[in-house]
């Protein structure tokens, strides 16, 4: 698709106005603005080169947050800019079923409204009311993508749980099965007892405690303590002497299967003369002392208890020692068969078992003690580390081709800093857990049966299928073959991996493209990115696309990222449309009654806002959202976002606003028509040729910027065009010029128009709604070009301006207002100086809005109140009239303080040995001119001071 084009139609209504000023409202309003229905693409042309993306699939039930505003702004960016080059973009959206938040969302709302879980209402009730909960909030994201401006081809979204997505995912599965990649077995992984799952990685977040601290757990209507290390006894079997352990889990010591030391630590020396054994405290068996490089010498007593079965250096400790895992909790984090503690919750069982070990006397000491606490990201539940059967994907020889696509070129990855990362994950990458214990997701196509004492798998389509595998990977006759589908779910970064060639249509559709980037947070440059390589590599023999960029993580304006625990969360809708410090409250109000926010986030989110937001957030926009979001370098690994900061830039589009105007203001003054400024004759001054090639300069630099995705230097740059250039310079200079119908004001005008127009072109990307609510009122101006490049003239106006930015700075610093009349008095260090001036005489009395300009070729204090330096081209002084009381001249002392510490440090830097050797000529030229400069300054300076 391209972008579309202002229609002849519009431009004819839009030329019924009998004034160019009436065609534009007197100021700039964002919700009047961005509420207008606007088409933004039309069909590209047959032969237009390609450009292909999809968008990353936010959860089907969540609502756009700054994370999915920040990514899907910066793909809306691309995809505009490339548009306009003239490509045809296909950019794909689509939901993520999400297992684990979808599932959780759901059951929170039938405990809400029926008191009832999803095991008393049964597998297909609840996968019903999943599906109703889909229908119904399904729709809320994609709505909040069009209402930002995101130009995606909507007619070709996907939703992972489709059933031809679903079909592919089942295809892959099988393949890998067939391939003997996909593997059932016994391993240690992540359980989350409240989702009764076994979660990822990127599902686990870490608390850090300092010391003993409260921690809400779900389950428990008391908080459980973390960050205490209690040293238990173990009597030494067949002695009166006992060892010393240290523990944070004491409620795991009923799974213990050894005693662990580090063979190095001398204290311990004397147990490895014998085959030491110690009595479990409730077992009343023995257990091994063992020696094993693994253990911390400098944790606790340096002795340590060993449970395969709940803790992972345990288990790898345990496997280099053959040591048999015992299994302490069920799924349900509840105690198993252990006479005395049967089907206790694992945090009240840890009191009884610490009451115990007291009463026997084997509970030493407790004492502080730093630890990091692992807790499930969805149900804020501590994980579990359990051995479970699960279904784990080999990826090495997968990882291994990932890495080739990126060391040979062919796979680009933005910035080329996250290619350390990159080799990082997958080099010796462990194998991929890829089951889940939800009802909510693709149900793994795989059926198992018993034969002859042993269990047999087989992956498939559908029953039918499985039955005709069976028989023929078994050859018993097909009478006895009885098979029972897994009931577990695939992990959903599997079905989202397979995402760049599934919506190609794959596995149909083989013939298929790579996308041309996948953009997308580094925080999934594994989880997500690499996993899409290595799946689309080994099951269509391609790279799922061809580059890869990645951006920062949003956090709040302290840097701190945002969580609902710290109450900082800004939700895009509440920037655009403004939003109250009471309506902020009723939101948050409202999560915590629907059960989304705890007591304690409660409280959190609203002293938050009380302190943020005391007096709201104003209505910024989605302009205003889009171009704050795209002023940071996305590259940088975390965004700070400022609310603020939105604000600001709403008003710097007022700023292009109200030059549009004033432009529509002159062209009725003079009564200038569109066909008037197109027939013209173009005879620019010097102020026009100079903001021309500021124009050229700023068109440059976005180029630049879009086409190497540094959006920041295109907004730094049209800011600078816009506010600085035209707004405070081009403006202000040619006032005069625009008060009679002559050739200089039509020149002027066209200038002017040409600016507007094509600045806004280049700000299109960024703000298409400002953009295109002007550009369809502007003037057409045909056949022009920029003026030719004058680089002296663009110097000189530069020499020019620092000298007006002085004299600016001097009279804010001293209150000097026009009603003291100021006369500006310049005396230019040379004749090349004064040269320089006289050209710019009238440009520097509107610059400095001092009433008159005189230049001397030697400076005198005589009549003038406040003198000072211009830079090293000139000293200036200010003549006021008698009601300016004259200030104290000690800002000049300051002024050559500074100056004196630039010029130490500049000629530190050229007298450094390094600089000497590396520093190039023109550098070393520029950097010997500068001292120069300051020396002449300086000396100016002083003589004021002196």
């Amino acid at each position: 698709m391209r972008l579309l084009s202002l229609t002849a139609r519009n431009r004819i209504f839009l030329r019924g106005n009998s004034t160019w000023s009436g065609r534009i409202a007197t100021g700039y309003q964002p919700s009047e603005v961005e509420t207008k229905p606007r088409s933004w693409t039309q069909p590209a042309p047959k032969d237009s080169p390609k450009f292909h993306m999809i968008l990353p699939p936010p959860n089907v039930t969540g609502q756009l947050h700054l994370g999915h505003a920040f990514m899907s702004t910066i793909q809306d960016t691309i995809c505009r800019w490339k548009r306009s080059q003239g490509f045809d973009v296909q950019w794909i959206p689509g939901t993520d079923h999400a297992g684990i938040a979808t599932q959780v969302v759901v059951e929170k709302k039938l405990l809400k409204e029926r008191g009832v879980s999803r095991h008393d209402i049964g597998r297909d009730e609840f996968l019903k009311e999943v599906w109703k909960w889909k229908e119904a909030k399904g729709e809320t994201i994609i709505d909040d993508l069009k209402n930002l401006g995101c130009t995606l081809d909507y007619d070709r979204e996907y939703f992972t749980m489709d059933p031809r997505l679903s079909k592919a995912v089942n295809r892959a599965f099988i393949e890998l099965f067939e391939a003997g990649l996909i593997k059932r077995e016994k391993s240690m992984i992540n359980w989350s007892c409240a989702l009764e799952s076994t979660i990822s990685d990127i599902e686990v977040d870490t608390l850090e405690v300092k010391g003993p601290t409260a921690v809400s757990v779900p389950g428990y209507d008391k908080s459980v303590t973390f960050g205490v290390l209690y040293d238990v006894a173990y009597k030494i079997v067949g002695t009166e002497d006992e060892i010393v352990v240290s523990t944070t889990r004491p409620e795991t010591i009923l799974g213990d299967v050894a005693i662990a030391v580090n063979p190095l630590d001398e204290r311990y020396s004397h147990f490895r003369k014998v085959d030491a054994q110690v009595w479990h405290p409730f077992r009343n068996e023995p257990i091994p002392i063992i020696f094993d490089l693994g253990v911390d010498k400098d944790f606790g007593t340096g002795a340590v208890k060993i449970t395969p079965a709940h803790d992972k250096l345990d288990f790898e400790i345990g496997n280099r020692h053959m040591l048999e895992p015992i299994q302490v909790f069920k799924e349900n984090g509840c105690v198993g068969n252990f006479e005395g503690f049967e089907s206790l919750p694992r945090f009240d069982v840890r009191y009884k078992i610490l009451n115990a070990l007291a009463s026997l006397k084997l509970l030493k000491s407790k004492k502080d003690h730093s630890m990091n606490v692992p807790i499930c990201s969805r149900s804020k539940d501590v994980v579990e580390y359990m051995i479970r059967d699960q279904w784990f994907l080999d990826c090495k020889e997968m990882a291994e081709e990932a890495l080739h696509a990126v060391k040979s070129g062919n796979l680009q990855i933005q910035p080329p800093n996250f290619e350390y990362e990159w080799e990082k994950w997958l080099t010796d990458t462990k194998d991929w857990c890829i089951s889940r214990q939800l009802w909510w997701g693709h149900q793994i196509p795989a059926y198992s049966m018993n034969h002859n004492g042993k269990e047999v798998w087989v992956a498939a389509e559908s029953e039918k299928e499985a039955v005709e595998k069976a028989f023929e990977k078994l050859k018993i006759p097909l009478e006895k073959v009885s098979l029972k589908r897994d009931q577990d779910v695939l992990d959903t970064w599997f079905s989202s991996g397979l995402l760049p060639f599934t919506v190609k249509g794959w596995p149909d559709e083989k013939d298929f493209e790579p996308l041309d980037i996948m953009e997308t947070g580094h925080d999934i440059i594994f989880f997500w990115v690499a996993r899409m390589v290595m799946l689309s590599q080994k099951l269509t023999g391609k790279i799922p696309f061809r580059s890869i960029l990645l951006n920062g993580i949003v956090c709040d304006a302290h840097g701190r990222k945002m969580s609902k625990s710290l109450g900082n969360v800004v939700l895009p809708k509440q920037v655009i449309d403004g939003i109250s410090l009471e309506g902020l409250q009723s939101e948050i109000k409202n999560s915590f009654e629907n059960g989304i926010l705890s007591q304690q986030e409660f409280e959190k989110s609203l002293e938050s806002v009380r302190k943020t937001f005391s007096k709201g957030i104003p209505e910024c926009g989605k302009d205003a959202l889009r171009f704050t979001l795209l002023q940071y370098n996305l590259k940088n690994h975390f965004i700070n976002f400022d609310v603020n900061e939105c604000n600001t830039n709403r008003l710097f589009f007022n700023k292009i606003w109200q030059a549009t105007r004033y432009f529509f203001n002159s062209l009725d003054k003079l009564n200038y028509s569109e066909d008037c400024l197109n027939k013209s004759t173009f005879n620019p001054s010097k102020m026009d040729k100079w903001i021309l090639n500021c124009l050229r300069e700023t068109t440059e630099t976005c180029n630049e910027a879009y086409n190497a995705n540094n959006f920041h230097f295109a907004v730094n740059a049209l800011k600078q065009f816009f506010y600085s250039n035209v707004c405070d310079v081009y403006i202000e200079t040619t006032k005069s010029g625009m008060t009679r119908e002559d050739e200089i004001s039509l020149n002027h005008c066209k200038t002017l128009s040409i600016c507007l127009t094509e600045g806004l072109k280049l700000m299109s990307p960024l703000t298409p709604h400002l953009s295109d609510e002007l550009l369809k009122v502007l003037p057409i101006l045909n056949n022009y070009t920029y003026w030719s490049e004058d680089q002296d003239l663009v110097e000189n106006v530069q020499k020019v301006l620092e000298v007006c930015q002085f004299v600016r700075q001097s009279k804010s610093q001293h209150k000097i207002s026009k009603k003291h009349d100021p006369i500006l008095y310049l005396f230019p260090q040379d004749e090349k100086a004064e040269e320089l001036f006289q050209n710019f005489e009238e440009e520097i009395k509107l610059l400095t809005q001092c009433n008159n300009v005189k230049i001397f070729k030697e400076s005198s204090e005589e009549k003038l109140t406040v003198y000072s330096t211009a830079g090293h081209l000139s000293t200036f002084g200010i003549q006021t009239n008698n009601t300016f009381q004259k200030k104290d001249t000690h800002l000049n002392s300051k002024k050559e303080k500074k100056i004196k510490e630039d010029l130490d440090r500049l000629l530190l830097t050229i007298e450094n040995e390094g600089y000497q050797k590396s520093a190039n000529e023109d550098v070393k030229r520029r950097h010997l001119e500068r001292i120069n400069q300051l020396r002449t300054e300086l000396e100016a300076i002083q003589q004021f001071i002196s």
